[in-house]
């Protein structure tokens, strides 16, 4: 399986990549504009990122286990960015 600071780079890549900001990578992925990534939001985010399809599921699981910190099953923005920053940290 795919490590963690693996996934963290595919994602930074993402993000660098295809967006000015990481808030507006966030916009993006947030489909409602409720201000929150669902699951099936953060699945589309990974398979935008290239995380294999078979341990994509495994992978939203995990990161909403990591980086939720409400206990709401949901990635906010601050969540998202604590996220980002951990990224940018490591890389």
């Amino acid at each position: 399986m795919a490590t963690k600071e693996i996934i963290l780079n595919k994602i930074q890549i993402l993000i660098t990549n295809n967006f000015d900001t990481p808030e507006a990578a966030f916009a993006f992925f947030d489909k409602n504009s409720d201000g929150k990534l669902a699951k099936s939001e953060i699945v589309k985010l990974l398979k935008e990122a290239e995380i294999n399809g078979f341990i994509r599921g495994l992978v939203t699981s995990k990161l909403i286990e990591g980086y939720d910190k409400d206990g709401d099953g949901l990635i906010d923005w601050e969540e998202f960015k604590f996220a980002i920053d951990e990224i940018v940290v490591k890389g």
